[in-house]
């Protein structure tokens, strides 16, 4: 049975939300960089981070502020990149949806993918945990991995050009969506529209403001509703 103290849960969840400082360090010592490389200040650099806090839709939006894309295109391609929040929001949302607006605020402020990764995983598991439980869980996987982006961003735009290039900090990014995407795919319909997100980018990696991206996330999406939908035919014997 999972404790209902509230710092049990707490700590469950700071620990479990530990070991993605491997990537969530360099991760936000990399956007600081770039983001001053690309002509902002650290107070701008800051503001990304703080009000954003999503870094996939933060590199998006700042590499084609460096191509000068539109602002409407800018806008798009983050929104796009961050549609992902609006399914964990939906998927979690049984668990912590009946907190008072506060703190369901807060928990929204902070569901990024490593926080919800980690979350829908306990809270499946345990579905005896109590809400308040649930809360300080979803807190303490926060607490390294949400606190510690700022400061690592910050010292990234400090630094800015002097991390040397040796240290290819760019690793994060596709190591973090591995290591979150991989244990995700567990139906065919899963595999079907990351197969095709994955083929389509590739071949649409040409076409400007990186625009490719939501045209293949979108073919992705169609795919795996599509393989979805033909299974359910097939389990209830129709043609």
């Amino acid at each position: 049975m999972t404790s209902d103290r509230p710092d049990r849960p707490y700590l469950d969840g700071l620990l479990g939300g530990l070991p993605f400082l491997l990537v969530v360090i360099p991760f936000g010592l990399l956007f600081g960089v770039v983001g001053t490389e690309a002509g902002l200040n650290i107070a701008e650099v800051m503001g990304f981070s703080l009000l954003v806090i999503a870094g996939a839709a933060q590199f998006t939006a700042v590499q084609l502020m460096t191509e000068n894309a539109p602002v409407l295109v800018i806008l798009a391609s983050a929104l796009a990149v961050n549609l992902r929040m609006a399914m964990y929001s939906a998927s979690i949302a049984p668990y912590l949806g009946p907190l008072p607006l506060w703190q369901r605020a807060l928990c929204a402020y902070f569901l990024v993918d490593q926080t919800y990764a980690v979350s829908i995983a306990r809270f499946q598991a345990r579905p005896e945990m109590s809400l308040r439980a649930r809360f300080a869980f979803h807190l303490g996987t926060a607490t390294p991995i949400c606190l510690l982006w700022y400061p690592s961003t910050y010292l990234g735009a400090v630094l800015g050009t002097r991390i040397p290039p040796d240290y290819a900090l760019d690793f994060a990014l596709p190591i973090t969506f591995l290591a979150l995407i991989a244990p995700a795919l567990t139906s065919l319909a899963h595999v079907a529209a990351a197969l095709t997100a994955t083929v389509l980018s590739l071949l649409f990696v040409g076409i400007p403001f990186s625009l490719g991206i939501i045209l293949a996330a979108l073919c992705a999406l169609l795919v795996g509703a599509q393989v979805e939908l033909w299974q359910t035919r097939r389990r209830e014997g129709q043609p």
